[in-house]
């Protein structure tokens, strides 16, 4: 490819898929509001720009092939926090790649987009929306949008439904864990397949006790390679016995389907130093 965009580049994913990305294109421009990191990439120039500014959006995807969304509020938080960056940064990125021909938007959505689904269920990608959160219902919103852009537009789209993107530090994530070596495989494969239209995908590694199910996804070509049951002996030790009837332990979603709408979630996910912070 001739160019490719990142947002949400100085974040904690983002900050991980800028150098493999950047083997992909001629140009990579990355963008998040936050100030430049220290040093760019021989082929890297950064944008600081706020995605729900549309006339920013536009300008730099002028000329790209592709876009890879990762800009948003990575959290639950009162709506009108969210609608910006969340729904409104959106509807920026797909407008502006329609408006500029590129060929597919790769959004990070979530499995908060259907998070109130039982943790028994063994949901597909074809899992109704059930978002537990106004994050949840971001993330809802913005595959509709790529549904949508596909079907009136042509404009291709996948999404990746993202578990748990770091280390395994409590039980959910024994299931959910998506190590960093798959995330990056999932990003370029959701970047390299020739054909994907409107594509839905959980980001989940290899693991035992993965409670989703990616075979409808297999066009994907997304083969993930490591598994967080070597360390189920240890976590189960550690935490002991659960209570099946707590929505933090019964529903996808975890922490964020146990919480009141607009508060914050992220610190019950027990992460450690190294994954709170930018990589």
């Amino acid at each position: 490819m001739k160019k490719l965009v990142l947002t949400g580049a100085a974040g904690r994913l983002g900050s991980y898929l800028r150098e493999p990305l950047s083997k992909m294109c001629d140009e990579l421009v990355t963008t998040d509001i936050a100030e430049a990191p220290a040093t760019l990439l021989a082929n890297e120039t950064y944008v600081q720009a706020d995605i729900a500014d549309f006339d920013a959006v536009f300008n730099m995807l002028e000329g790209a092939d592709m876009v890879v969304h990762f800009g948003a509020i990575v959290d639950e938080a009162p709506f009108e926090t969210l609608l910006g960056p969340n729904f409104i940064g959106s509807y920026n990125i797909w407008e502006s790649a329609r408006r500029h021909g590129l060929r597919r938007v790769v959004y990070a959505s979530s499995i908060h987009a259907v998070g109130m689904h039982k943790k028994t269920d063994f949901i597909g990608i074809d899992a109704p929306h059930r978002p537990d959160t106004f994050y949840g219902l971001a993330k809802c919103f913005s595959e509709d949008l790529g549904s949508m852009y596909w079907d009136k537009c042509g404009l291709e789209s996948v999404c990746m439904r993202i578990l748990s993107c770091a280390q395994v530090t409590n039980p959910r994530a024994v299931g959910t864990w998506l190590s960093y070596d798959d995330l990056v495989q999932l990003v370029t494969r959701a970047i390299d397949t020739p054909v994907t239209g409107f594509s839905i995908v959980y980001g989940v590694s290899d693991n035992d006790r993965a409670p989703v199910d990616n075979a409808k996804a297999r066009h994907l070509g997304y083969r993930p390679k490591d598994n967080a049951e070597e360390h189920a002996k240890e976590i189960f030790a550690q935490y002991g016995p659960l209570d099946p009837h707590d929505t933090n332990n019964a529903c996808h979603g975890g922490p964020f389907a146990g919480i009141e709408l607009g508060n914050s979630a992220m610190s019950a996910l027990n992460l450690n130093k190294d994954d709170t912070g930018k990589a």
